[in-house]
């Protein structure tokens, strides 16, 4: 387990200015839309998948009425629905292990673009599957104790879902399952009323790298950056330990 407080980086994330939340409202937006399209239809009842994104939404605070919008849009055009998927991997200031995931319209673009903040990050993009070895993909949800939520309780609930792993720290509880699992759990802790901080599928590193160096920092960051201003880029997994 990392020393540093995963509730402090979402917290950070969500209290990004107006153009940040944007760009997170974006991405979302491009999951739903690939959501109708490859799980199944507009109906989350019978679309598992929509139904994961739109509880991701809720969790990062997308507004109802804008996750309704963007539902009604992509199911009203399946056409223009036209993201690729692509996953781009490299490495980091000091050998930290970076995992880019994106959709897109434009491969070029955002080939173009990826490997700009990987150079100017002091890092350089690797060969397909150069670094996920080292990671492995899990459902992530986390829970904030807040509200007399009784941790006996949630971890037993969860338990019987099917979680792997409950780790409570001082901010609260992050709950670890398979991906297979995911979707039940997340749906049993919703059954539950209990708000989630966030919910999904991610990438956990097997092993972390600490970075010392005031230049190590400061390309890692710049770095992550950029890559947080493309509206091509899904997701980013990394290794880095951050104090």
């Amino acid at each position: 387990m990392a020393g540093h407080s995963k509730f402090a980086n979402i917290k950070h994330r969500k209290g990004k200015n107006d153009a940040a939340r944007g760009r997170v409202f974006t991405r979302l937006g491009r999951e739903l839309a690939m959501a109708i399209k490859h799980g199944g239809g507009p109906d989350p009842e019978s679309n598992s998948r929509l139904k994961d994104t739109i509880a991701k939404c809720r969790a990062e605070n997308m507004p109802n009425d804008t996750i309704e919008r963007s539902i009604k849009k992509a199911a009203g055009d399946l056409d223009a629905v036209n993201y690729d998927s692509a996953t781009y991997e490299g490495y980091g200031p000091g050998g930290v292990a970076v995992i880019v995931k994106v959709l897109t319209d434009n491969r070029t673009r955002t080939a173009a673009n990826v490997r700009n903040a990987f150079t100017k990050g002091g890092g350089s993009l690797g060969t397909q599957g150069c670094v996920s070895f080292s990671f492995t993909e899990i459902g992530q949800i986390m829970v904030e104790a807040a509200g007399g939520i009784d941790e006996e309780e949630l971890m037993l609930l969860t338990a019987d879902a099917g979680a792997d792993d409950f780790i409570a720290q001082d901010e609260g509880y992050e709950i670890h399952t398979s991906v297979a699992d995911f979707s039940a759990v997340r749906q049993a802790i919703e059954d539950a009323n209990i708000p989630m901080v966030s919910a999904e599928i991610t990438m956990q590193p097997q092993t972390w790298v600490q970075l010392s160096t005031p230049e190590d920092l400061k390309q890692m960051n710049k770095m992550l950056e950029l890559l947080d201003e493309d509206d091509d880029v899904q997701s980013v997994h990394h290794n880095w330990e951050e104090e």
